[in-house]
């Protein structure tokens, strides 16, 4: 089992202290493994529509007939399998875990897939948490995978730590929505990808606008955008769509086709 760094409560007494750099040396995932592109979704605070916007761009890229993965990293808050309709454990062969698949065949491994009742909460301390997104990396037979986006928690905390540490990220996106203050916070997750030295792809402004299915006129509800103050040119917006949360609640998102909206975060994430 890959060390989760919570030393205090550790069975091995600091034995693993023995071996030089312990807590810094590189985890190997399973041989089979080949993951070409991983791409990091992460937001500086919560609610803005992360895990929708990993879901759906996981989508987009399965129908354009790549092989796409999600790790939901977002241990505590995992909801990437409500949105895919997969319920269950993960399987095992004692030696690796093997992902769940949707139903257009998207690779899943989340915390909610690993609990006995979906329902139970996760009341986890950070180093125990990192630890299992280092878990899900190292112990997931993943196989093939072409795009394996990472939704990770809000934050700049012990877990998007982690990815950026232990995965070898190829880029990120940001997601936002069109408030003042969440401008302000999306620059601290910018400077933390900076710090990390993870190239930044875009941004995804979520809830930018809602059109009126009558008129087609555009309004925008949260105030106007303000993410061209980041200075990222790559900017894709996602509307309010009642449409989305009906299918988010159904759990049939890859219904959903946002390629449209998603156009140029898609162009910049093949270009990587």
């Amino acid at each position: 089992m890959a060390c989760n760094h919570d030393c205090e409560h550790c069975a091995s007494n600091g034995g693993c202290g023995d071996q030089p750099n312990a807590h810094e040396r590189v985890h190997i995932p399973p041989p089979n493994n080949h993951i070409k592109k991983i791409i990091g979704i992460v937001s500086g605070k919560g609610g803005v529509g992360k895990s929708l916007v990993t879901g759906l761009l996981a989508s987009a890229m399965n129908k354009k007939g790549n092989i796409s993965a999600i790790l939901d990293a977002d241990i505590t808050g995992p909801s990437i399998p409500k949105l895919f309709n997969v319920h269950g454990m993960l399987k095992s062969d004692g030696l690796y875990m093997f992902p769940a698949e949707s139903k257009n065949g998207i690779k899943i491994v989340s915390m909610n897939l690993c609990l006995p009742n979906e329902n139970d909460p996760v009341v986890w301390r950070g180093p125990v948490l990192a630890g299992v997104v280092q878990q899900f990396w190292d112990e997931t037979e993943w196989d093939n995978v072409d795009y394996m986006f990472v939704d990770m928690p809000p934050g700049t905390g012990d877990v998007p730590l982690t990815v950026f540490q232990t995965l070898p990220v190829d880029g990120i996106v940001i997601v936002t929505t069109p408030q003042e203050l969440v401008s302000m916070i999306v620059n601290k997750a910018l400077k933390m990808a900076e710090l990390m030295k993870i190239p930044v792809l875009g941004i995804v402004e979520n809830m930018s606008y809602f059109e009126c299915p009558n008129c087609k006129t555009k309004h925008y509800i949260y105030g106007e955008s303000h993410v061209e103050k980041t200075g990222i040119k790559t900017i894709s917006r996602l509307p309010i769509d009642p449409k989305i949360a009906e299918l988010c609640d159904a759990g049939q998102l890859e219904d959903y086709d946002a390629g449209k909206f998603l156009e140029e975060i898609i162009t910049k994430i093949e270009e990587v």
